[in-house]
């Protein structure tokens, strides 16, 4: 047994060291700084929005021991991520895990360096929550998140990194953004400043659908529009008050979160098909979709 518990303690000892090789410090608040990790080598890094308290004099300490000033490159309060370009290339890229790598129960790693050093405390992955049409893919773990945490990685036992580790989205629950959800974030914050998110201009309620239409669709409910807004998408496109939404493009809705989910960033600027139920009856409007400012 004790040779056992000291194979897997090795084991994480080196995926710590191997993944600190890639986290950073981030001082861009006024208490304890937190942490950041390497997204490219030419001095992307990734972060928890909520720890960068300003936008000017960011400093991040490097694995290597330097200070190097950064920038804010954009954020997205939703997933709770930001973006900074710090004064530094040639850094190292972490390994990063597949969602289809992680499962419930797995021994995970969270890893800070708040200070000069790294630090890390061990728990396992208690909950998964996978929205693919959102784009959203989050772990949750029973890891202590010591302070300055917030914007370090979730680390598997094989030393690649689940994602971004944040104590903000949900009160006293720790949360890691996984990876899909970083790629898709950091990706648009470098293209746009900013996490694009489609816009109809509608308010919506769940509502029950007509039995025929129910057998029909396949779904037993949709969004009821109560709202439009003028010269929005819904409008142009020919939604009026009382319209079900039942599909966008073919993306079941059955309420209003799921009508956000299926107004994409790869949907903003397309003319999509919108299958509502009106008067009893099932038809398609060709709707283009706007971006939320």
């Amino acid at each position: 047994m004790s040779e056992v518990l000291k194979t897997l303690s090795d084991a994480m000892a080196a995926a710590v060291e191997a993944a600190g090789r890639s986290i950073v410090r981030v001082e861009a608040r006024r208490r304890m700084p937190a942490s950041g990790i390497v997204w490219s080598a030419d001095g992307v890094i990734v972060t928890a929005h909520h720890v960068v308290e300003r936008e000017d004099k960011i400093r991040i300490g490097l694995p290597d021991g330097r200070m190097v000033g950064a920038a804010l490159v954009g954020r997205d309060p939703s997933t709770d991520v930001a973006v900074l370009r710090a004064e530094a290339d040639g850094l190292a890229v972490p390994a990063w895990a597949d969602l289809a790598e992680v499962r419930i129960g797995h021994l995970a790693l969270a890893v800070g360096r708040p200070g000069d050093q790294l630090q890390a405390t061990l728990g396992i992955v208690s909950a998964l929550s996978h929205h693919a049409h959102e784009e959203r893919y989050f772990a949750q773990t029973d890891v202590v998140m010591y302070p300055g945490f917030s914007g370090g990685p979730l680390v598997a036992v094989t030393g690649q990194l689940i994602g971004l580790n944040t104590s903000a989205l949900m009160r006293g629950v720790s949360l890691t953004v996984q990876s899909a959800t970083l790629r898709a974030v950091a990706s648009s914050l470098l293209a746009h400043g900013r996490m694009r998110r489609g816009y109809l201009g509608v308010g919506v309620q769940p509502v029950k659908l007509p039995a025929a239409a129910a057998d029909q669709l396949g779904q037993t409910t949709g969004a009821l529009v109560m709202s439009v807004e003028p010269d929005s998408p819904a409008e142009r496109g020919g939604l009026f008050v009382g319209d079900t939404i039942v599909a966008i493009d073919g993306q079941r809705v059955t309420d209003g979160d799921t009508l956000l989910a299926a107004l994409t960033s790869g949907r903003i600027g397309q003319t999509v098909p919108v299958t509502i139920v009106r008067g009893g009856q099932t038809q398609t409007l060709a709707v283009t979709v706007g971006e939320r400012a």
